[in-house]
């Protein structure tokens, strides 16, 4: 009997009944009925340096604004971007462990820490302090209808500035009306943090959210848009991201949190799976999560990182799959979350910001190392269990295989082919044995076939494919041929 290995990468909440893990891998789905295989995996995009500033500190923010241009808050200090992966200094802020979130207007960009707020000339670069006494602090700052909007910390209260205010307006006092401020109408929690989609205001509590639009109306400008109201606020600050005209975050309400979802036309939808949900009531705290998003490959992905729990999930709004990103610290052999802290796309590149000493990163897909450590790309398959019998027993696992040429490998001088290992648990994923190496083949081998044969018998027996390689590779499909055993 020779089943194909396929299906949607799923972890349950109890790797009995799911263990299927994709690590440094993204699905592409093909939808020729007459392809040979349905789905097929393709590493993660590698990172090659970008910039370095000059003080290394953890970044706290990436920006690209309307014009085009960048700037990156590392630590306590704020840079201009160039195109030449130069950090040129502009300013300095209060060197917090909050995360930073920028907007701007086209004139200027405001940058808020969760207590201050200051202001960068998008002319001359020139950074100042926001000193109007009707500036209340804001965790979250965006620009919707010539506004900039603001939460008020600790408080159900957001508040705007002025129409279309500029750096000197914002740096001379100036800027803001005191009575140009409300609160949640539907719910007394307070804000945690604020969204724009679809030119509409999305105020997301602690336990609700509400959906604000623009009126014109000569007391406050915008009001509550009637019969938008969800009962579900945000368990982690900074998990709140807007991609593909909805909205993301993990949720939180009055009946419990840790479920991640995507909210649009007024209505939330859960992406997480029960296996990332039971994951992130392990944690010892997911509500440090730092959401971002990228593009690439005609793939949007939205990205959750979670420091304390040194792990990184990523959803493919493409495919609804999710899978994980990680690195190897060559130094100890452990894998880590993602160095990703924060995205941005500019100068026609993928540019994130790394969480630990704000090294600006290109993310590539055309480059299958990270800073040339090893990337390690792991497949978990499902359970292999036939009730009807006592054991089973496995003959071949086959592996179909593309080898792409982007790398030309230098046998003579040392270079090795590289290798695809097979491992396997039989107590139903939670440890698996030694694995055995299969070659990978040269360059340009694009149908290749790797087989591994006699692997015994079992009752419940989960597979698991990993390599790395410094060239393109793809897993096309993978075939188990067993034999069941009555008892």
């Amino acid at each position: 009997m020779r089943l194909a290995l396929t299906g949607k990468p799923y972890t349950s909440k109890s790797i009995i009944a799911s263990n299927q893990r994709m690590v440094n891998l993204y699905a592409e789905v093909n939808d020729d009925p007459q392809a040979p295989s349905p789905i097929t995996l393709y590493p993660t995009a590698g990172t090659v340096l970008f910039g370095e500033p000059a003080n290394p500190a953890p970044t706290r923010c990436t920006y690209r604004t309307t014009l085009g241009t960048a700037y990156v808050v590392i630590g306590p200090t704020v840079y201009f971007v160039a195109a030449n992966g130069a950090l040129i200094f502009i300013g300095s802020i209060p060197d917090r462990a909050s995360q930073v979130i920028m907007a701007d207007n086209g004139l200027a960009v405001v940058l808020v820490d969760g207590v201050e707020g200051w202001a960068i000339d998008m002319t001359s670069n020139a950074f100042g302090a926001i000193i109007d006494p009707s500036f209340y602090g804001a965790d979250y700052v965006v620009f919707l209808d010539t506004f900039f909007v603001f939460n008020r910390p600790d408080t159900n209260q957001f508040y705007i500035s002025l129409s279309m205010v500029d750096y000197t307006l914002l740096t001379a006092g100036i800027a803001f009306d005191p009575l140009d401020i409300a609160a949640k109408s539907g719910s007394a929690d307070n804000i945690v943090g604020i969204a724009t989609t679809h030119k509409e205001l999305w105020l997301i509590g602690e336990l609700t959210t509400e959906v604000w639009i623009g009126t014109g109306a000569a007391d406050f400008y915008f009001q509550l848009q009637q019969g938008a109201y969800i009962d579900h606020g945000c368990g982690a600050q900074f998990s709140i991201v807007s991609a593909d005209i909805a909205t993301f975050w993990i949720m939180q309400d009055k009946q419990g949190s840790g479920i991640i979802v995507k909210a649009a036309a007024y209505a939330t939808e859960e992406i997480s799976t029960p296996g990332i949900v039971a994951d992130l009531k392990r944690m010892v705290t997911f509500s440090d999560c730092v959401a971002t998003v990228l593009q690439y490959d005609d793939h949007l992905f939205v990205v959750f990182s979670f420091p304390t729990a040194n792990k990184t999930y990523v959803y493919d709004l493409k495919t609804g799959y999710w899978g994980e990103w990680s690195w190897l610290n060559v130094d100890n052999g452990t894998r880590n979350r993602h160095r990703i802290q924060s995205a941005m796309f500019v100068f026609g590149k993928n540019l994130i910001g790394d969480w630990e000493d704000g090294t600006i990163w290109e993310l590539d897909a055309e480059i299958f190392l990270d800073n040339d450590n090893p990337i390690i790309c792991t497949r978990t398959f499902t359970h292999l269990v036939d009730d009807k019998y006592d054991r089973v027993t496995y003959k071949t696992f086959d592996a179909n295989m593309e080898v792409g040429t982007s790398h030309q490998i230098d046998l003579a001088n040392g270079e090795e082919l590289p290798q695809v290992f097979l491992s396997w648990s039989d107590n139903a994923g939670k440890t698996f044995g030694e694995p055995l190496a299969q070659t990978l083949g040269n360059q340009g081998e694009y149908l290749t076939t790797l087989s591994w044969n006699r692997l015994g018998l079992a009752r419940d027996r989960v597979f698991k494919l990993e390599w790395s390689a410094n060239l393109k590779t793809a897993l096309n499909q993978a075939f188990i041929t067993l034999k069941p055993n009555r008892s």
